[in-house]
């Protein structure tokens, strides 16, 4: 099984790539586990729509370009399903049996995802209809993925 972290930006905050790197860890019992960073596109507060809009399709393209043709591409959006962390499971364990062994998460940028990212994305998730910054949002998603295999896996995580 592999999984990919495909994000925007890097994540500057020592504590959080402490975070990242102990959930990177602990999946190394169940997956191949790559992180791959595109660079963000700098944006001036309150940039007219269509200067968001460039931002969004650029960093979009540079998503694009690192999702592999037969990956299962789940994107990380406000719109998206909001399921609990059993049903997380579940839904990703239905998906290995039914043949699926390369997810590739997708965390967009501070402006969101371009319209080509959503159009190829498999499965639309949201932790919640509250934004978080996207550098957090990469260790609450690690942490999410390894409950799904501990989950599956029948063994005992604090609740």
């Amino acid at each position: 099984m592999k999984v990919t972290i495909l994000c925007v930006g890097k994540v500057k905050e020592r504590y959080l790539t402490d975070g990242i790197r102990e959930y990177a860890k602990r999946l190394s019992a169940w997956c191949t586990l790559d992180i791959v960073e595109v660079a963000d596109e700098k944006t001036v507060e309150g940039a007219p729509e269509a200067e968001e809009d460039a931002v969004r399709r650029k960093e979009g393209q540079r998503l694009l370009a690192k999702i592999p043709d037969r990956a299962f591409v789940i994107t990380l959006e406000i719109e998206g399903e909001m399921p609990d962390s059993v049903a997380l499971s579940k839904k990703l364990q239905k998906l290995m049996t039914g043949g699926v062994s390369h997810f590739v998460f997708v965390i967009g940028g501070s402006l969101g995802l371009s319209p080509e990212v959503r159009k190829r994305s498999d499965y639309a998730l949201s932790f919640s209809r509250m934004t978080f910054p996207h550098q957090l949002m990469r260790l609450i998603l690690l942490e999410q993925i390894y409950r799904s295999f501990k989950i599956m896996n029948h063994e005992p995580y604090h609740k």
